[in-house]
């Protein structure tokens, strides 16, 4: 027993034996269980379990006909949309290995996620054909893609039924326009329509717990991107563990707007819905009103997603108009909530905001708050059949309570390795008491309650005269000001201190030109010990952010230090 045990649901055991089948299963079962039940909504579309079994089943047949074989790595380059859904469970049919790619990235990058895992075949929307179509033929002969698969996003809903549902006319000619299919230097290209208009046979299922389904990767902070190895099984386990701890059921409606290519929407979100049979409804892109009026026209049960998203979404004019009476579980990570909004999210409305911690690694959550006891600005306990401890980055040993160390992690969730990197394997894992555990590269405390918190990435301090400060208390600190819609603390150079702290922050609308940068640094003096206080703070319109909603400080520290 460890002291977070005492804080465990009632209602859940402490380690689960998840199904011994592959992924697909998942969708088979659902779609046998519930085939006229709505599995994916698009703009208004909504798309039966049976229906999407039988879309991924055509896809999975043409993916073989194109000469995919079992084990072969097959991109999939694109936003949420039900494509994405059906592609995706289509490569796990054919046997073979999801490369999920971010639709962010340009042509250089995108030769990284060819040549590394020798994709041959891709699968994408008619916006981002082209650089795929040139970062192909910039690899040249023999070492590029072969077949192209595109799709246009109308190939899944009709504008002229969507309704209140409708997208932002900010994305109607990004969404509506069809495409021209590009050339593929050394291949051929194939619209989505006649892949599945596929009548051969599906292949059939020879993939199971072990073998390889899912390889991410990661952008680390040095070097190129990092493949984990994923089987069926450590997504299968997070899959079913997220329904239970959420609650889930059949029933629920979940709100996919978190990024699917990213492990948290992937798993979390479309994995653990499709295991459960519920509804997903989908949105590519972040948009607060459209945000709004589907979780109440829908009736939106469960949303994941990052605190920004949150902030954003009360934040807007029409925010009393939306009904979200429907929520039960609301939850996410990749940064912490901040406390004044989780408060007003209990306080209006009954909802406790549960956070998480996971990473690529560990197939999203390796940590979750009780949701019926969650704890704010924490990233929770061990997850279900998880050990995680905190150790000395240095000596490796474990640290008493309350002391901080690395986060290391241990359990069924946690990937294999790195794609054809051994000895950056072998520097990921160490062995404590008998177990291989993941060095997550996070700093962070556990408490008396064996509740874990995050101090900061294990390179993101500031020294200023030999006092830490960790950016992540600074910001939490800061965001209970009135007017702080975002903020992002980085260190600038200080000839006298050596660093000092910089406030980079994004103010509401209705309090811009009432609040000047002096204010605010007086404001902190008042909130927060002297060697905290930001020193210069930056105003702007809006902070960088990655494709899956986190703050990009690494991008404003570098052009500080610049």
């Amino acid at each position: 027993m460890r002291p977070h045990h005492k804080f465990w649901p009632a209602r859940l055991p402490h380690a689960i034996t998840p199904p011994a089948t592959s992924l697909w299963d998942n969708l088979a079962v659902s779609a046998r269980r519930y085939p006229d039940k709505a599995a994916l909504v698009f703009f208004g579309r909504s798309f039966s379990y049976a229906e999407v079994l039988q879309k991924a089943e055509r896809l999975a047949a043409f993916l073989q006909e194109l000469g995919v074989r079992p084990g072969d790595r097959v991109l999939l380059n694109l936003q949420n949309c039900p494509q994405l859904v059906i592609a995706h469970f289509a490569i796990l049919r054919a046997n073979a290995v999801v490369v999920p790619v971010n639709p962010m990235n340009r042509s250089e990058e995108l030769q990284h996620y060819i040549r590394d895992p020798e994709a041959k075949v891709a699968i994408t929307s008619g916006d981002l054909a082209p650089e795929l179509a040139r970062a192909s033929a910039a690899l040249g002969d023999g070492q590029g893609l072969t077949h192209l698969v595109v799709t246009q996003f109308t190939d899944a809903f009709d504008p002229a039924q969507a309704g209140d549902e409708a997208p932002p006319e900010a994305w109607r000619d990004w969404l509506l326009t069809r495409h021209p299919l590009p050339a593929l230097a050394g291949g051929q290209v194939h619209a989505w329509e006649q892949a599945l208009a596929c009548s051969a046979a599906v292949p059939a299922l020879q993939v199971g717990p072990a073998d390889l389904a899912v390889l991410p990767y990661t952008s680390g902070t040095t070097g190129l991107p990092k493949g984990c190895m994923h089987p069926h099984a450590t997504l299968m386990h997070n899959a079913v563990a997220g329904g239970l701890w959420a609650n889930g059921s059949a029933e629920g409606v979940v709100l996919a707007v978190v990024p699917m290519f990213h492990i948290t929407g992937m798993v979390v979100v479309m994995h653990g819905s499709i295991y459960l049979g519920a509804t997903l409804v989908i949105m590519p892109r972040w948009d607060r009103e459209l945000a709004g009026r589907l979780i109440s026209r829908r009736g939106v049960t469960t949303w994941t997603n990052i605190p920004t998203m949150v902030i954003d979404l009360m934040g807007s004019p029409n925010f009393a108009q939306f009904d979200l009476s429907s929520l039960v579980h609301i939850g996410g990570g990749g940064a912490a909530m901040p406390q004044a909004v989780a408060q007003r999210l209990f306080e209006q409305f009954g909802l406790r905001y549960v956070e998480g911690y996971g990473l690529t690694e560990t197939a999203a959550p390796s940590h979750s708050n009780p949701p019926d006891r969650p704890k704010q600005q924490c990233l929770g306990i061990p997850y279900m059949s998880t050990d995680a401890r905190v150790i000395d980055p240095v000596t490796l040993q474990e640290v008493p309570t309350g002391e901080q160390g690395e986060i290391v992690i241990h359990g069924p969730e946690v990937f294999q390795g790195y794609w054809r990197r051994p000895e950056a394997t072998a520097q990921a894992f160490i062995e404590l008491d008998g177990k291989r555990f993941f060095r997550s590269g996070d700093m962070g405390r556990v408490d008396e309650e064996g509740y874990f918190f995050m101090t900061d990435r294990l390179k993101r301090m500031i020294n200023a005269s030999g006092f830490k400060v960790w950016p992540a208390e600074v910001e939490a600190l800061m965001y209970r000001h009135p007017a702080i819609q975002e903020a992002c603390i980085i260190g600038t150079k200080d000839a006298y201190r050596g660093e000092s702290v910089k406030a980079v922050v994004v103010l509401r609308a209705t309090h811009q030109g009432q609040l000047s940068e002096q204010d605010l640094i007086d404001w902190c003096r008042e909130h927060m010990a002297a060697y905290k206080v930001p020193r210069v703070v930056q105003f702007v319109s809006a902070l960088p952010k990655s494709g899956t909603g986190k703050v990009m400080w690494r991008a404003l520290q570098e052009a500080e230090n610049a």
